[in-house]
């Protein structure tokens, strides 16, 4: 069972990541559902346990968080969508390989909804949409596992303001742009993207429900 959540205006990343810890535990206990938590934040860099500190270009840009989760330095901030599942991965007949692997087909088929072909690079993380002279990342993935627990998740960019990507190098990557749907002419709300994106992920985690 999936229990959905979607948090109005703008949340502190701090917040949320005390939040996400807190739920986890709880979960762990036996005493909560699955959750898929989606917010927008305040904006913020974060940092994940692969982090080079050479790749925070300006430090006093927005605050700088340690997240936990994997990865290297991403932005969050207005206009991304950023969708933290909180879930027993093993209620889901999914390992961790397997559960990164669903979060990619999932935003997949989400943007394939609204006309953008995203696509994955085996030697680099995220979802990418290629350009006629490059390619540009549209979505990144990040995540951590606690006693089986997955949380943190990825985040979409669906109309932020893509100049606050320059303050960082996003997630290590330096010969490769960001894009979002609004760049590639999808004008929508954040509703229309979460309702597609629901289903989507409902449907995928469904099917790897069935093989139990």
């Amino acid at each position: 069972m999936l229990t959905w959540q979607t948090s109005n205006g703008l949340i502190e990343y701090k917040y949320a990541l005390n939040k996400m810890k807190q739920y986890v535990e709880e979960v762990k206990q036996g005493g909560l559902s699955n959750l898929v938590w989606m917010v927008e934040h305040e904006p913020v860099y974060t940092a994940g346990t692969s982090t080079n500190t050479n790749d925070l270009l300006d430090k006093s840009r927005f605050p700088v968080i340690e997240s936990g989760r994997g990865g290297q330095y991403t932005y969050h901030g207005p206009g991304q969508r950023v969708i933290y599942p909180i879930i027993k991965i093993k209620d889901f007949n999914l390992d961790v390989h397997s559960y990164v692997h669903l979060l990619e087909k999932i935003a997949i088929d989400t943007l394939q909804e609204f006309a953008i072909a995203g696509e994955t690079r085996p030697d680099r993380v995220g979802i990418w949409v290629k350009t006629p002279t490059s390619e540009e990342k549209i979505g990144a993935i990040g995540i951590r596992i606690s006693h089986g627990i997955a949380y943190h998740g990825m985040a979409i960019n669906i109309n932020p303001d893509l100049s606050h990507f320059s303050g960082i190098v996003p997630c290590g990557i330096n010969n490769f742009g960001v894009t979002s749907l609004a760049k590639l002419g999808v004008k929508i709300a954040m509703s229309e993207f979460d309702d597609v994106f629901k289903q989507k992920f409902e449907s995928n985690i469904a099917s790897k429900q069935s093989l139990l």
